[in-house]
């Protein structure tokens, strides 16, 4: 079967930076609705259409087809009193946009004293990134995931 609208796709991933540093990569197989609102990069979507099991792909992402640009604004200082005491760099938090309220996740950049640096970015924002999958299966998705928007494993899927 071939990967086309309405399809559920099954791969594996490995995500890396433009020099070969693996950045992330799945440890169980993954699966979306081809075609719906499932997460997948546009870009990688459109490079896995027509294609069927056992195909391999490998797409260069820019920026503005993964994580967005890097955004100064998203970067605010907060009282260390907001935070639990066991407050780590690297911890992430989630926290509405200081203008927009857009719950979105932060990570704890520094801590300085009593001023905590959070950023708003996602931790790949601003870069270039390797994407490569295989795709380990193809099926056409029940009515239940295309009203759902999104792919169900075995037995279905209870909200």
């Amino acid at each position: 079967m071939k990967i086309e609208q309405g399809t559920i796709v099954t791969l594996t991933f490995e995500l890396s930076d433009t020099q070969g540093n693996l950045l992330e990569r799945s440890e169980e197989p993954v699966g979306y609705l081809h075609g719906g609102d499932s997460g997948m990069f546009p870009v990688v979507e459109d490079s896995l259409a027509g294609l069927e099991a056992g195909a391999e792909v490998s797409v260069r992402l820019n920026p503005d087809d993964a994580f967005g640009e890097y955004d100064e604004s998203l970067k605010r200082t907060e009282a260390r009193a907001a935070f639990p005491s066991n407050i780590e760099v690297g911890m992430r938090f989630e926290g509405a946009g200081e203008n927009s309220g857009e719950t979105r996740i932060y990570t704890v950049a520094s801590i300085d004293g009593d001023r905590i640096e959070v950023d708003g970015n996602h931790p790949y924002a601003g870069q270039a990134l390797d994407f490569r999958c295989s795709v380990l299966s193809v099926r056409k998705a029940t009515e239940e995931e295309i009203s759902h928007g999104h792919a169900h494993g075995p037995g279905g899927h209870h909200h």
